[in-house]
């Protein structure tokens, strides 16, 4: 058992929940339009399922509209579809040629539900966090008791442990803290 063996796994599994974490955040709502609210839905085109944005053209010609403009306007039915059972929110409309997406401003209450929403979300991610740093920890201790590893080096591998596992909740607390400040922004 390797010091820098450990440090890269372990860098590679916190990314993963740093990743992820940034991925669930991009599905609140925060009052402005935006494409990511989009990521991750399909609709069946020709047979086969689609991701959204290769099926039309996503923009935001306004702070709260989004304006899909399909490839092929027979698409528009299937859009609105996979759009209304994402349950994101917004009821889609169109005018023959496009989808557009009104987002309503939030209210003070709303605002306040999405910012105990993002916190759970961050103690999720911190949760998943500690338990790369507890299977780390475990596996670093049985090298020990295997007399892989000197009590020493296990000593000096849990040390390093504690800091990257530091290191990818501070960033946690940063990420949660810029989702918080953009959803309560008026």
């Amino acid at each position: 058992m390797n010091v820098n063996d450990v440090k890269k796994s372990l860098e590679e599994q916190m990314k993963k929940g740093i990743d992820s974490l940034k991925f669930q955040l991009t599905k609140i709502r925060t009052g402005r339009a935006s494409a990511n609210i989009l990521d991750g839905l399909s609709v069946d085109y020709y047979g086969s399922s689609t991701p959204i944005n290769q099926v039309g053209q996503i923009s935001t010609p306004e702070a709260r509209l989004l304006q899909i403009q399909p490839f092929d306007k027979t698409m528009i039915p299937a859009i609105e579809k996979a759009i209304f059972g994402a349950n994101i929110g917004v009821t889609p409309t169109n005018d023959g040629n496009f989808v557009r997406l009104l987002f309503p401003a939030l209210t003070e209450d709303k605002r306040k539900d999405l910012v105990k929403e993002i916190k759970k979300i961050g103690e999720d991610a911190k949760v998943i966090i500690r338990n790369v740093r507890r299977d780390k920890n475990d596996a670093v201790k049985k090298a020990e008791k295997d007399k892989v590893i000197s009590e020493d080096d296990s000593k000096k591998i849990q040390t390093e442990i504690q800091n990257i596992t530091d290191k990818y909740t501070k960033e946690i607390d940063t990420v949660i803290a810029a989702k918080e400040k953009e959803v309560l922004a008026v």
